[in-house]
């Protein structure tokens, strides 16, 4: 086993080399620039909402108030008639970015703190590069790629999207393992 306290580094820096290498993903290559995509008549909708008093929340519609609701013939007719969806409604006055970038980088040194825990209780002092990188590389890559997959399923986010933001998780885990791999203890 390795002490937590031994992967201070490579937790911190893997951490730092995500953030860096998501924000070339997302700011310098135009991989997601279709993701989204315009609603029609936008002004219209945007002022309909304002008018409704729809706030920053989550939002399913039709909304369902029990299960049981949901075979009733209102629901169903509401369901058919369309559309159905789930909207996230963001707070007024445009992105906090700052807000955003550090609970990302946080996040990013969570996945490596628990990659590394992981590592640290398998793996032992001197074990080599390539098992350190496929144990964390895996770990990582789970927490990044693999739990994009749900939003497909249930939110009926386009899969392509998945895909790429499934594919951003695989950069973020190589990136993580390639770090660890590096200054694993000797």
């Amino acid at each position: 086993m390795v002490s937590l306290s031994a992967l201070w580094l490579p937790i911190l820096l893997s951490g730092v080399a995500v953030f860096i290498v998501s924000s070339i993903i997302h700011m310098a290559l135009p991989i997601h620039k279709n993701d989204y995509s315009k609603l029609p008549d936008e002004d219209h909708v945007l002022d309909s909402m304002r008018a409704a008093g729809v706030g920053q929340g989550a939002y399913m519609f039709p909304h369902c108030g029990s299960h049981k609701d949901m075979g009733s013939p209102e629901m169903k007719e509401k369901m058919e008639k369309g559309p159905m969806g789930i909207m996230l409604v963001m707070p007024r006055g445009g992105p906090a970015m700052g807000k955003s970038l550090t609970l990302w980088f946080l996040y990013s040194l969570l996945i490596s703190f628990m990659s590394a825990y992981l590592a640290s209780r398998f793996l032992t002092p001197g074990t080599h590069y390539l098992a350190v990188f496929r144990h964390v590389g895996t770990t990582a890559f789970l927490a990044y790629g693999i739990g994009q997959l749900s939003d497909s399923i249930w939110k009926a986010q386009p899969w392509s999207s998945t895909i790429k933001n499934a594919f951003d998780g695989l950069a973020y885990a190589l990136v993580t393992a390639g770090v660890f791999g590096w200054l694993w203890p000797k």
